[in-house]
């Protein structure tokens, strides 16, 4: 065929680009590049697996053991976001000590063997104060964020090649012989740019072409950014990325963020999600020809001071991740996933050689066939249906599929994992209190309420919280005086005025003469907040203290720096003789931040600095009140936590470190129940805590604790018990396993592939307890058609009667064990021709 030569000039100069483009994509290094398959390095593609651990939400003296942790999770690549500021606490002035140590974590994530990618932004999200940008960046004049506006594109160009820098000077790129092989710009731009039109549209461009300009010899990535300009790849995040299409046919699907939970805000109840649904989701996206995916968290770790954004983030950020906050492993979530890793490994000389053969197994079932030209083959079986088992023929053999999971055949015949069938342990856990001989011996200090002799300010009418603190406390005073005459009609009816306070959030304590009168508070979802309360007034000057408190900064939204906090009026003041008195526009007094905090009790020097009372005082409940006490360190090396569920609300100090901001006053409101692994997840299908604390607990880690005389101080916002505060441990309470009989496993595979064996394993029920924990009952044991959880089960319509046997003859007294799941370890085939399983939980102490 003749093509007419318009066509033909258009047509050319397409090929022209794809092959400019293919050979940018050959040359970004000679260690790191991409095709429509996967990530490339050292010209081998590869099938990865990465997981977020953000440095600042743990103690440096926790990253090796939580790297660790994740390689033997099956983890190839380790991903951070970069927290300006955290970096640049004020313009030019560098911070990159303590948990705020990118080159010595990333030199730790080099040293086990794994990647990095590095996601700079430098704009994070990640319900992380402010998203991640300084707040002296707000003052800047004639910025905006994130959009084509020069002084932001000024500074982020800037705090962007001083991070670039950093890597290259410590030679960290995968092309330098680092451990860096990807980056990122910008952060979930997508729904910003489309708000935003042209503006926006012209800002990633520019992002995308600051980014590559920088020559870092690694590819870039722009995530949920439909239109990354190449050579930037698009990626996804979400709970579910299977059906993501990167948007060029040469860039590789990449998952930045598969969502192994929710992050939990106070007021809330606490997500989890299924390991299960968790396991499908990764294998889904693999087999409709994902090669890299990230565990958005792997390990959450905790927002320590006053480092949570949203508003109203807990201090916890767990996430429900597979290493939780204590960095203990959480199971089955760990275990199942490194099974799968292990299973998506033996299929990846397939999986990169080609896009997969789809195959119609049945009206819910398909197959995906992936094969090389070498030879390996490898089959995901799925079925989609979310109530029933289904039996499926494929490749001349039958497979039994569980609801809503995938099977993985890394040789098209034998299958080594399913997403439905965990064969890792499950463990539950329990905060353990330490005794304290004599207990903790508090002595308390009352802050003023009614004072504004040291105010920062004196103005009329209402000013913006967060334009006047500039966040350097969460705290801003707004006092004033009425005077009420003494002929008002509610000194004699007893009708106290009703005080009105609206305010932008995100949390207000009323004080009337320096008694606490009142306290209201927003919601994530609704910040905003309105106080509306009878108060108690006296005939004469009657002084009004308004104590506005911010609980993080926003972190996500189109322009979220011009969001307000704080009491911006009305504020009025109604059943008076005249009826409504308008206070906004009278003279107010303004005070930033706590005596406390400017004398800082919360260290050891500020401490010393004031007087504290001893006695009664401490149990009185009081509002505004200082507590101080001193423990020594717990025995052992457990993670240790801090049980808050006496106190109301306020902020905890270790040894002057800020363990972060307690709320345990605002219960979880939410349907808590039963939640069944298959079917389409989100945040709010799988809730605990209902009715209880968002948080209980906080983390404080060992490396903060001194062996002797640690100090303890709690700022007490509402009046709280003190008295019941305690020191606990964190440890495995007990363990359990659910197998069946004949349930595939890996170890089943590889011996039989090798040639060791010639005919199936039975699987094994594999129990360990905590380091320095042994197995010390059996509470539940049975082999046949038992029903229920881990820490809930009982016995079926078939069990077998020496179920317990070997489980105490193997287990008990041991630190860990492994009992084959076979019938004669248990006495015998208790029911004949039935499918059955084992479970068991075993008690650790």
């Amino acid at each position: 065929m003749i093509m007419p030569m318009k066509k033909f000039a258009v047509c050319n100069n397409v090929f022209v680009v794809i092959l400019l483009l293919s050979l940018w994509v050959c040359s970004v290094s000679s260690s790191v590049s991409y095709d429509s398959k996967a990530i490339t390095i050292n010209g081998q593609r590869r099938i990865l697996i990465s997981g977020s651990i953000h440095y600042p939400r743990s103690s440096p003296e926790m990253w090796p053991d939580l790297i660790q942790k994740a390689k033997e999770g099956g983890l190839d690549v380790i991903e951070t976001y970069v927290f300006w500021n955290g970096h640049e606490p004020s313009p030019g002035k560098y911070y990159f000590e303590g948990n705020y140590d990118l080159v010595k974590f990333i030199k730790l994530v080099k040293q086990a063997g794994l990647y990095v990618h590095l996601r700079i932004g430098p704009y994070v999200c990640a319900e992380w104060n402010f998203g991640g940008f300084p707040v002296w960046l707000k003052y800047i004049p004639g910025i905006t964020f994130r959009t084509d506006n020069g002084p932001f594109k000024f500074q982020m160009q800037k705090f962007t090649t001083k991070i670039v820098n950093m890597m290259k000077a410590e030679r960290l790129f995968e092309s330098q012989g680092g451990p860096i092989i990807l980056s990122q710009i910008e952060n979930e731009y997508g729904p910003m740019e489309y708000e935003l039109g042209a503006s926006g549209q012209a800002y990633s461009k520019w992002a995308a072409k600051m980014a590559v300009d920088l020559g870092t010899g690694v590819p870039w990535v722009m995530c949920k950014q439909d239109d990354a300009p190449d050579p930037v790849i698009n990626t996804c995040n979400g709970f579910y990325c299977d059906y993501f299409t990167p948007n060029k046919p040469y860039k590789p699907k990449i998952w930045t963020e598969a969502w192994t939970g929710w992050y939990t805000e106070f007021g809330s109840p606490v997500p989890y999600r299924p390991a299960e649904d968790l396991a499908f989701s990764v294998a889904r996206f693999i087999q409709k020809g994902g090669s890299f995916i990230n565990y958005y968290m792997y390990h959450g770790g905790t927002n320590f001071g006053r480092t949570a954004g949203g508003p109203f983030i807990a201090t916890s950020y767990d996430y429900d991740a597979p290493i939780d906050e204590y960095g203990l492993l959480r199971q089955p979530k760990w275990g199942h996933l490194k099974d799968l890793h292990r299973a998506i490994k033996l299929c990846e000389p397939a999986l990169v050689s080609g896009n997969p053969t789809v195959m119609p197994l049945g009206n819910y079932q398909e197959a995906h066939v992936f094969k090389s030209k070498t030879g390996a083959c490898a089959a995901f079986l799925a079925n989609y249906n979310q109530r029933s088992i289904s039996k499926v023929a494929f490749g001349n053999m039958h497979y039994n599929l569980p609801p809503w999971s995938i099977s993985i055949l890394p040789d098209c015949k034998n299958t080594v994992y399913n997403t439905a069938r965990i064969g890792a342990q499950s463990a539950r856990m329990k905060m353990t209190p330490v005794p304290i001989h004599g207990g903790l011996s508090w002595q308390a200090y009352s802050e003023e309420t009614d004072s504004d002799s040291d105010s920062t300010f004196t103005m009329v009418g209402l000013k913006e919280q967060i334009n006047t603190t500039r966040d350097a406390s969460d705290y801003l005073w707004y006092m004033t005086d009425v005077n009420i005459d003494p002929r008002e009609g509610f000194l004699k009816s007893g009708k106290y005025p009703v005080l009105n306070v609206r305010s932008a959030g995100h949390a207000l304590h009323v004080f009337i003469n320096g008694q606490l009168s009142g306290t209201a508070y927003g919601s994530l979802e609704f910040p905003k907040l309105t106080f509306s309360q009878g108060v108690k007034m006296r005939a004469g000057i009657n002084k009004i203290s308004l104590l506005s408190i911010a609980v993080g900064l926003p972190n996500v939204g189109p322009h979220f720096e011009t969001w307000n906090a704080g009491i911006l009026g009305p504020v009025t003041l109604n059943g008076l003789n005249e009826g409504r008195r308008d206070l906004s526009r009278q003279k107010w007094s303004y005070k930033i931040g706590l005596k406390g905090e400017a004398l800082s009790l919360h260290s050891l020097s500020g401490s010393s600095s004031v007087e504290w009372a001893q006695g009664s005082i401490v149990s009185q409940r009081q509002a505004l009140m200082w507590y101080k006490t001193t423990f020594n360190a717990p025995a052992g090396n457990s993670p240790v936590a801090l049980d808050m569920g006496s106190m109301s609300k306020g902020q905890v100090w270790i040894n002057g470190q800020s363990v972060g901001r307690y709320w345990p006053a605002y219960k979880a409101s939410g349907t808590c129940g039963f939640c069944n692994y298959a079917g389409t997840f989100n945040q709010n299908k799988c809730l605990s805590n209902c009715g209880e604390a968002s948080q209980r607990w906080y983390h404080v880690p060992r490396s903060w604790l001194n062996p002797t005389g640690n100090l303890l101080v709690v700022f007490e916002e509402w009046g709280g018990d003190p008295n019941g505060i305690s020191l606990v441990r964190r440890e495995v309470d007990s363990i359990c396993a659910d197998i069946y009989e004949w349930q595939p496993t890996l170890m089943n595979y590889m011996m039989q592939a090798s040639g060791k064996v010639n005919k199936p394993l039975r699987p094994k029920a594999h129990l360990a307890c905590g380091p320095g924990q042994k197995i010390s009952s059996i509470k539940f044991a049975s082999f046949g058609t038992p029903e229920g959880a881990c820490g809930s089960y009982h016995e079926g319509s078939c069990h077998a009667f020496h179920s317990y046997d070997a489980f105490n003859r193997l287990c008990v007294g041991q630190n860990w064990c492994s009992v084959t799941v076979a019938p004669e370890m248990f006495g015998g085939d208790p029911c004949p021709g039935v499918m059955k399983k084992l479970a068991v939980e075993a008690i650790c102490s």
